[in-house]
């Protein structure tokens, strides 16, 4: 209790003055050189995350934080409004399967944790509980990360994680008995598939479920599980081991697919972040021979991304040859010619092709601006292509497994948008009738929620490109400048921002007044393929100046200004996030790093580092290196400049971005800020990079936005009573 005390004088007494007691972050002497160029690293030291000093710090950095946010207004209402919205929306139901006339989903109701793993014997079944994962290990809260059932339907396999890790166990259940066979099979990736005799599984087995360990994901193996055997006795069928041959790299992760439409083929893919498919296909009757005789189906100069389906003998994908919005082209299986393949839907000029699914008798083919979709028909049969009426407006989502059952034209589709939650509606691809979905209802909100308003601007860039920039914003808010604004954005693996309900940024417009920023940056691909382009590697660096020049924008136009400005990049964001405030900290009056990559130059040394090369870079190609440095938030750290206050947040168990990259930003910001604003570390010991509980999930966000809003100097954010009178 003495220390609690003491620790909340600290925070008052340099909250008040203007310094902030953090635990001491030590520099040691460190250095990389690569091609005669020396990068000194002060706090290599973390990377080392066995030693019980780095352990030490991220728990006296934790503590330290936790202190001050708990002492927070705002907070604990935030949690508040969350938790009403989430009784108000019904059973949320995701990732429906259809096999044999079984449907499997994922249902979790208003007010769960977590959900839980159902299915019905059709879709008007009576729906039976398979999977309880707060039940299942006693005192446990697991998260169903992926189920894949048998194509007879009778078996299932679940996979299921902990604490956000992400590296699943995979347990094998008979869905008439409800029970689980004895095996566990773990560390894996998941479960690809099934094998067409339903006996086995498919699995890509990881080395270590370790997160400190660089070398856990390299030289991954697809293995062969039958069903009821040891673990120990699974095959490695596919990977660099088994097929040298194929050329694939270390950091790959070699899979493989049996589709029952197309039983007479395997696939296999070597699946990196990049998004141009590597694919090879081989006759089925190979498999299980001891050596497939694999044949090149795609590679990456086919410039071929986003989806690939074989149907009736051909193959269909979408690629952006000659096409940067997308076009839909098809080969033949038996001998695929991409160069030469038949275009079915051409590009258009004002709309990029996001996704195509398969029913029965039709393609459907989702397009989009960036702000409204579009759907269209083909006919497999006839070729003919058009154009169906929506019922609604918005950002279209398809279910993209086949429509969850190709045997019949129906398809489920939701539609959302920055200020409406999800709808979704069952349609008749054949009648082109859309009627309300049996699965998912949507949600009834309070009145507030229905008077935001929407506007989408373009801003001009730093070298003149228009940048897409979309506005939230209250009824009745005056462009005066003094309104309290967070922008947040992305900006890469050609992940655009499409307008969705994001309840934790619409409740901060709608209860407490807050401007919602979201800039279209280049990175994302709402302009297509250039537009991605045009923020990846060496052009990393448009992403961060883009978000830049909309705060510039949002500042010149009233919306706000510099000390009521805060910036939110997540995970990729993180390169965004830490390089927008290290090149501009004049811009913001505070910046939020989620589970950020705030340190590219080492990213490829950790964990998930070396898959994600493809899309930002290796330090061991001289431009590549360069351009890691531009991106690196904690290489451009100053010492003595005055940087706006940040809240870097880490999930310990977060395969992805390990804690270490938000780490060491946040000490190098503690270490150099001059401007007496808070540089906190937050550390989330009961999550990874995101996790499905929503109480972890809602304390979590509420810190990261009451951090922020504080620090803007929003009325309803700032230190309790008690705290500002000790």
């Amino acid at each position: 209790m003495k220390k609690l005390l003491l620790l909340l004088l600290s925070i008052y007494a340099t909250t008040s003055f203007g310094q902030f007691k953090y635990p001491a972050s030590k520099k040691v002497d460190s250095a990389n050189t690569y091609f005669g160029v020396t990068y000194h690293d002060q706090y290599q030291w973390m990377e080392n995350m066995k030693d019980t000093s780095v352990v030490s710090w991220f728990h006296r950095q934790a503590d330290y934080s936790n202190a001050i946010l708990n002492k927070l207004n705002g907070r604990d209402e935030l949690i508040a409004e969350w938790k009403m919205i989430d009784k108000l929306t019904p059973a949320k139901i995701t990732g429906i399967v259809y096999e044999k006339g079984r449907l499997f989903y994922k249902k979790t109701m208003p007010g769960e944790k977590v959900g839980k793993l159902y299915f019905r014997q059709g879709e008007n079944g009576a729906e039976v509980l398979l999977f309880d994962p707060l039940t299942y290990i006693p005192g446990k809260t697991l998260t169903i990360e992926s189920f894949v059932p048998s194509f007879d339907g009778n078996k299932i396999a679940v996979c299921y994680s902990q604490g956000g890790a992400e590296i699943p166990h995979i347990k094998i259940m008979d869905v008439d008995t409800r029970e689980f066979s004895s095996e566990e099979i773990y560390p894996t990736h998941g479960v690809e598939c099934w094998t067409l005799d339903n006996k086995s599984v498919l699995y890509l087995s990881v080395k270590s479920a370790d997160n400190t360990d660089p070398s856990a994901k390299l030289n991954l193996k697809t293995k062969l599980h039958v069903v009821g055997q040891d673990t120990s006795k699974d095959v490695d069928v596919f990977s660099t081991a088994t097929y040298p041959g194929l050329h694939m790299e270390a950091k790959s992760y070699p899979e493989l697919l049996i589709d029952e439409d197309n039983p007479n083929y395997i696939f296999a893919e070597e699946g990196t972040v990049q998004r141009d498919y590597t694919g090879f296909y081989a006759p089925m009757s190979e498999f299980g021979s001891g050596h497939i005789n694999w044949k090149v189906l795609c590679k990456p100069s086919d410039k071929l991304v986003r989806a690939m389906l074989p149907i009736n003998g051909w193959v269909y994908s979408i690629t952006y040859e000659h096409a940067e919005n997308y076009k839909l082209v098809r080969t033949p299986l038996s001998n695929p010619d991409w160069k030469n393949a038949t275009v079915v839907a051409p590009e258009k000029k004002d709309e990029t092709l996001e996704m195509f699914v398969r029913t029965k008798d039709y393609l459907l083919l989702h397009y989009s601006n960036g702000i409204t979709d579009k759907l269209y028909r083909y006919d497999l049969s006839t070729g003919k292509t058009d154009q169906l009426k929506l019922p609604i407006a918005g950002n279209l989502t398809i279910f993209r497994f086949n429509c969850y059952n190709n045997k019949t034209n129906h398809c489920l589709l939701s539609f959302t948008s920055n200020l409406k939650p999800t709808t979704e509606f069952d349609l008749d691809v054949a009648s082109e009738s859309f009627s309300p979905s049996i699965f998912n209802q949507p949600a009834a909100l309070p009145e507030a929620y229905n008077h935001l308003i929407e506007k989408n601007v373009e801003v001009k860039g730093h070298d003149g490109v228009m940048i897409p920039l979309t506005i939230l914003y209250r009824e009745g808010t005056k462009l005066d400048g003094k309104n309290v604004c967070l922008m947040d954005s992305y900006g890469a693996y050609g992940v655009s921002m499409s307008p969705y309900f994001f309840i934790y940024e619409v409740s901060l417009a709608v209860k407490n007044g807050v401007v919602i920023a979201l800039p279209h940056v280049r990175g994302g691909s709402e302009k297509g393929q250039a537009w991605y382009m045009a923020g990846y590697k060496t052009t990393k660096s448009n992403t961060w100046k883009d978000f830049n020049s909309c705060a510039e924008y949002l500042i010149q136009h009233g919306y706000t200004q510099p000390s009521r400005l805060s910036g939110w990049g997540t995970s990729a964001g993180g390169i965004l996030i830490s390089r927008a405030i290290t090149e501009r900290p004049d811009l913001y009056a505070a910046a939020i790093c989620n589970v950020g990559c705030a340190n590219a130059m080492r990213l490829e040394f950790s964990f998930n580092g070396p898959v994600n090369i493809p899309e930002f870079g290796t330090v061991k190609d001289s431009l590549l290196c360069r351009a890691l440095y531009e991106m690196d938030g904690m290489q451009h750290v100053v010492d003595n400049t005055k940087y706006p206050a940040v809240i870097c947040v880490a999930g310990w168990n977060d395969p992805r971005v390990v804690p270490w990259e938000p780490g060491k930003f946040a000490a190098a910001m503690q270490n150099a800020s001059s401007s007496g604003k808070p540089v906190l570390m937050k550390v989330n010991y009961n999550n990874g990079h995101f996790t499905e509980d929503k109480s972890v999930e809602y304390a979590n966000y509420a810190d990261q936005l009451a951090f922020a809003m504080w620090q803007c100097g929003h009325p309803d954010f700032q230190l309790k009573k008690e705290t500002a009178g000790l």
